[in-house]
């Protein structure tokens, strides 16, 4: 039995619906003029990191998933300019890159893909690697959001002081 026939897509893509869904929910607290906003030259901008993410998801991840080489367009501002427009952008991407993925069938799953850095994998641990990145960039929301001050929902819904706070003491 190869790994990929422990991989059930159906619950991944669930379980991806929920971690971009806490990536998404960043978006609308950007402030309107703070779009374009870098905490440092040379850094990515909020608008940036919401392309990047977005874009690769369906340009890269997607399609080296179907078989097909990465199409990613780049994180300028051309893709989306402003808010509205980064939340469309985003959930268009989203529901497109989840079309190709729900379509992928369990051999598509096993086979190997090509990333663009021309490392050979299965495509289900491909898609592991996506949420990793999606990790890793909904971190810097966050950051970039706490250093204007705007006040952030907890990750899956509790702050860590109600964890604390609900938590026994650990034993010596």
């Amino acid at each position: 039995m190869s790994a990929a026939a422990g991989f059930d897509l159906t619950e991944f893509l669930r379980y991806w619906d929920n971690a971009r869904g806490r990536t998404r929910r960043l978006i609308p607290l950007i402030p309107g003029d703070r779009v374009e906003w870098a905490p440092a030259p040379g850094r990515l901008t909020f608008g940036d990191l919401v392309r990047h993410l977005a874009a690769i998801e369906r340009w890269m991840f997607a399609e080296n998933a179907a078989g097909r080489p990465s199409a990613y367009p780049g994180h300028d501002e051309s893709l989306a300019s402003g808010l509205e427009a980064l939340l469309a952008f985003h959930d268009r991407m989203h529901e497109e890159a989840m079309a190709v993925l729900a379509a992928l069938s369990p051999e598509q799953l096993a086979a190997r893909c090509e990333t663009p850095g021309g490392a050979s994998l299965p495509v289900w641990k491909w898609l592991r690697s996506m949420v990793e990145h999606e990790a890793h960039h909904r971190g810097q929301l966050y950051t970039y959001l706490g250093l204007l001050e705007v006040p952030t929902p907890p990750l899956y819904g509790l702050t860590e002081e109600e964890v604390k706070a609900r938590s026994r003491p650990p034993e010596a």
